[in-house]
């Protein structure tokens, strides 16, 4: 009877009801966040129309005015200072950020997943359109703009920890490193696709740029409200298996025990002997901070967050100014970063779990990626060849690490076997290794914005030491590193 149904039936009906829940989960967490990175982007395209060369340009002859230097840049940013303009917009927006992370998580925890990303859609969604709007409303104050990206800074917390929660909530530790390193290419497919969207408009009406993106957020936000499904047990599905018996080597040795972690200094070790119980209360802050791994993956995350957000945020004027084109020609030629991006997140996840060792692969990742970063600098720019080619592979292994750890790494220590079954402290992890690597985004653009004056080469020596940091505190983030990496592939060779 069976081989009389249509292949594609067959197709459908070969998957359970648990697989279609978790692909249908799988793909709307990938669209919110998509659409998060995809309104943060527009900023970087348009700081190459706020300030131009306008000597290169034929100017109207109806136009009111007299300089002729500066009468096709967008005021404030028409000064010479135009680049600590810019900065002081950029770490509005992330230290806001930054700052809120610490937070988001706490209330992720307590709130529903389902409202908390819906209003957290929204609001983003307006404050990305008030940006936007300044070019129809011709407002030309820095404070209205800073302010505008601090609020939108604060609204997008909302949405990491929250979907990374989710996700956790749905997938085991099996292959969660390949899984999640595929689904976190929503990071840098947000990012081409609000340079793209930018980009169309960003010569003729650069207020588009920000307000379609902002239509964009807050129309998957009602999405999210209508089909969002936060836990399996909601709908009647079987919860993941996020610890294995066997496991070879856990991710960091457990420096803490459980009682530790739930349990007051002053409270008796009597408990131990009780058998592990499903926790409903949330983790506290501290609590979360205390989970074997958490503090030494956040330390690394905020250098190699540097790193990232720096050409986040700055690349498109680099490629600007050095290669010589124009602002939309710049912004296509950026995507090519996100492009390697998305291989290097899903390269480390593969190779994170056939051979179980987390940290050896982000540290392989930044070793090699701090001389491919001055390379870069110094012959990215020779041939349009060189140049894509360089911007495919600084994107992977700058991605690479930074994808690994804020996704399966932080799931991983969300569901710490030290935590004994508690399901309530993967947002609040989250938000910490976000939270940290977040001070690291808001001070990449800030430090590129205080010394791209002085040359851009200088603003890749920074990069290039916050690349080795990470490097080294990824080393020391376990002392037995280089016992942990032979065991797991000596336990992957004998599986095999």
């Amino acid at each position: 009877m069976r081989s009389s149904l249509a292949p594609g039936i067959r197709l459908i009906t070969s998957f359970s009801r648990d697989s279609w829940y978790r692909g249908f989960t799988l793909f709307l967490t990938f669209l919110f966040y998509t659409s998060y990175h995809l309104s943060r982007k527009p900023i970087s395209i348009v700081k190459s129309q706020l300030h131009r060369n306008c000597s290169t340009l034929i100017r109207p002859p109806n136009l009111n005015g007299t300089d002729n230097e500066t009468w096709c840049d967008w005021a404030p940013f028409d000064q010479d200072n135009y680049q600590t303009l810019f900065g002081a917009v950029d770490n509005s927006f992330l230290v806001a950020y930054a700052i809120g992370m610490f937070f988001s998580g706490i209330f992720g925890e307590r709130v529903p997943l389902r409202y908390y990303l819906t209003i957290g859609m929204l609001l983003s969604g307006l404050f990305t359109c008030l940006f936007g709007l300044g070019f129809y409303l011709n407002i030309h104050s820095i404070w209205y703009y800073a302010f505008v990206q601090a609020m939108n800074g604060l609204v997008q917390t909302t949405g990491w920890p929250a979907v990374v929660a989710c996700v956790g909530n749905w997938f085991g530790k099996g292959k969660r490193g390949f899984i999640m390193g595929v689904w976190n290419s929503h990071t840098s497919v947000g990012n081409i696709l609000g340079s793209l969207i930018a980009g169309v408009f960003v010569s003729s009406a650069w207020g588009m740029s920000f307000i379609v993106p902002g239509i964009i957020i807050a129309s998957t936000g009602v999405l999210c409200f209508f089909f969002l499904v936060e836990k399996p047990e909601d709908v009647g599905c079987s919860p993941p298996q996020h610890h294995e018996d066997n496991e070879k080597e856990p991710l960091l040795q457990n420096s803490y025990s459980n009682e530790e972690i739930f349990s007051s200094p002053g409270q008796s070790n009597s408990i131990s002997s009780e058998p592990a119980e499903e926790h409903t209360k949330a983790i506290s802050f501290c609590g979360a901070l205390r989970i074997p791994g958490v503090m030494e993956f956040s330390l690394c995350l905020l250098f190699a967050k540097l790193v990232s957000y720096t050409f986040l945020y700055w690349l498109p004027l680099y490629i600007a100014n050095v290669a010589h084109f124009d602002p939309k020609e710049a912004g296509d030629m950026s995507t090519l970063f996100d492009v390697g991006g998305i291989v290097g997140g899903i390269v480390a996840g593969l190779v994170s779990d056939q051979t179980g060792g987390r940290a050896s692969t982000c540290c392989v990742m930044l070793i090699l990626a701090a001389p491919m970063l001055f390379l870069f600098n110094h012959i990215g720019q020779h041939s349009l060849a060189t140049t894509i080619g360089m911007l495919l592979v600084c994107g992977a292994l700058v991605n690479g690490p930074y994808a690994l750890i804020t996704t399966a790494v932080s799931a991983d220590l969300g569901t710490h076997e030290s935590l004994r079954g508690n399901s309530r402290a993967l947002s609040t992890v989250t938000a910490i290794i976000d939270g940290t690597g977040s001070i690291g985004a808001a001070l990449g653009p800030l430090l590129a914005g205080l010394i791209s004056p002085t040359g851009w080469n200088n603003v890749f020596f920074m990069l290039i030491t916050a690349d080795i940091l990470a490097c080294l505190v990824q080393r020391n983030l376990s002392g037995h590193l280089g016992q942990e990496t032979v065991s797991h592939l000596r336990g992957w060779a004998q599986e095999k």
